[in-house]
């Protein structure tokens, strides 16, 4: 079982954490958002077998923890990467080749829009405008924003993350 290091958590395994959570969240109405987001910062993701625990400890129906697990995007039901990509494709970007910068990214790692590599080492996302229309094009990857792209420079900006 791994060890949860989230929120005041540590030494607790992620089912400990997360039945403490349940437990702090048992009797408060509209506590479901919350819960959700501290599950997925207690597993990296909702695992269904979380979504279905939240639904049956919280008594709330599974069609509706479902159900706003997957209308906010901010919820992720599948293992993400440690490194979160970031494309930028908005109006500045996309003039100035965003969708080639995207396009060397995924020909890197060999993954699309919202998918993971097989080590877990990256996940892509493609986005509307990440502010920094003066670099353009440019992606972030995790905290860490790369302007003035030309996709011969991503191969080596990704390979710095681990």
């Amino acid at each position: 079982m791994a060890a949860c290091k989230c929120n005041g958590n540590a030494g607790l395994t992620k089912e400990e954490a997360l039945q403490k959570l349940l437990d702090q969240y048992r009797d408060y109405k509209g506590g479901l958002i919350p819960v959700l987001q501290e599950a997925q910062n207690i597993y990296g993701y909702l695992p269904k077998e979380v979504l279905q625990q939240i639904s049956k400890e919280l008594n709330v129906p599974f069609s509706k923890v479902f159900g706003v697990a997957t209308f906010y995007a901010q919820f992720h039901l599948k293992p993400r990467g440690r490194n979160i990509i970031r494309v930028c494709l908005g109006t500045a970007c996309h003039v100035r080749g965003g969708a080639k910068i995207y396009e060397a990214v995924r020909d890197h790692l060999g993954i699309s829009h919202g998918e993971t590599t097989d080590d877990l080492r990256y996940t892509i996302e493609n986005v509307a405008c990440i502010g920094a229309c003066g670099l353009s094009p440019c992606m972030m990857v995790n905290n860490d924003t790369h302007g003035r792209l030309v996709p011969s420079r991503v191969p080596a900006i990704l390979d710095q993350y681990e």
